[in-house]
């Protein structure tokens, strides 16, 4: 009586037919499914919890990843103006150059950069692009660059020729005082020692003193001529040619080149002259000039003729 208390019964009876289906169980049967239903949804329970978890985790991993990548992608944009900014500087150099060497007449590949604004938001997309656009910038700078380099290096060529020709003119022009001594008789008209028109200086000296040529040039002779005794004769290729009369030694010969202050002579008294001392002519086409402003430099009225010093 009692298990039958205890005991649960289910009959199934199919539509057609006459047979019937039974199935008894007890309360420990229940008991069992129960407790295998529960334990079935603990376990599916503990499953979809391991399954938000792992979710949320890969969520919180693909945030941190969003952040550090959009981190580093404001970064590369910082870098990116950054680079622009230089960009602009050299700009700005290489325009300077230009302008001091003189190669910016009728240049017309000045690039400009445009303004980057300050609020928009870094994004994959518009960095790529701003690189992109900073790649060319970068190649046509270069490329201006080494045009500008070089223009630079002949057109300081050019000038360092102009300058060095201007230092052989201005080499070529006398202007040194030969044996450094002062003038005893001037150029121009004189009584003393006989009524003539003295056509150069005479200039105090001793006897064996150094004679200098007072600029670069050629030796065209180099011997005695008349009354001018032991003289030297150099042709500056300029229109000048300067004397040096009444020597007792000569140290150059015809065709010699010379520099400026180099030693030719020795100071005498040779020819028609009344004592040691050093007769200075000027010769300036053909026609004696007044060495005197020559003694001390070049005169300004003479270097005004001359090309202006090429600027750096």
């Amino acid at each position: 009586m009692n298990d039958a208390k205890k005991t649960f019964l289910v009959k199934i009876i199919p539509p057609t037919g006459y047979s019937v289906y039974r199935l008894a169980f007890t309360r420990r049967h229940v008991a069992l499914l129960g407790a295998a239903l529960l334990m079935t949804l603990l376990a599916a329970a503990g499953f979809h919890t391991y399954q938000l978890r792992v979710a949320e985790s890969n969520v919180r991993a693909l945030q941190a990843l969003t952040s550090e990548q959009q981190t580093k992608l404001q970064t590369i944009d910082k870098q990116a103006d950054e680079l622009a900014n230089q960009l602009k500087a050299v700009q700005r150099e290489n325009a300077e150059i230009k302008r001091l060497i003189g190669a910016d007449r009728g240049s017309k590949n000045q690039h400009s950069f445009a303004p980057v604004p300050g609020d928009r938001r870094a994004d994959f997309a518009s960095v790529q692009e701003r690189l992109q656009t900073l790649a060319r910038d970068s190649a046509a700078m270069r490329d201006d660059a080494q045009h500008l380099q070089h223009v630079a290096r002949r057109v300081l060529n050019l000038r360092r020729l102009a300058s060095l020709a201007r230092e052989r003119m201005i080499a070529s022009i006398p202007s040194l005082n030969p044996v450094g001594g002062a003038i005893a008789a001037a150029f121009g008209w004189r009584t003393n020692p006989w009524p003539e028109f003295h056509k150069g200086v005479d200039l105090e000296a001793n006897y064996g003193d150094m004679v200098r040529a007072t600029a670069a040039g050629t030796v065209v002779s180099a011997g005695w001529d008349g009354g001018f005794g032991l003289k030297v004769d150099i042709d500056h290729g300029n229109g000048y040619h300067t004397w040096y009369a009444h020597l007792s030694r000569v140290t150059v010969s015809a065709g010699q080149r010379v520099t400026k202050g180099s030693p030719i002579a020795s100071v005498g008294s040779t020819g028609e002259s009344t004592g040691p001392h050093l007769h200075y002519q000027l010769m300036f086409e053909g026609n004696p000039i007044d060495p005197q402003p020559f003694l001390n430099g070049i005169p300004e009225k003479v270097m005004a003729t001359l090309p202006d010093a090429p600027g750096v």
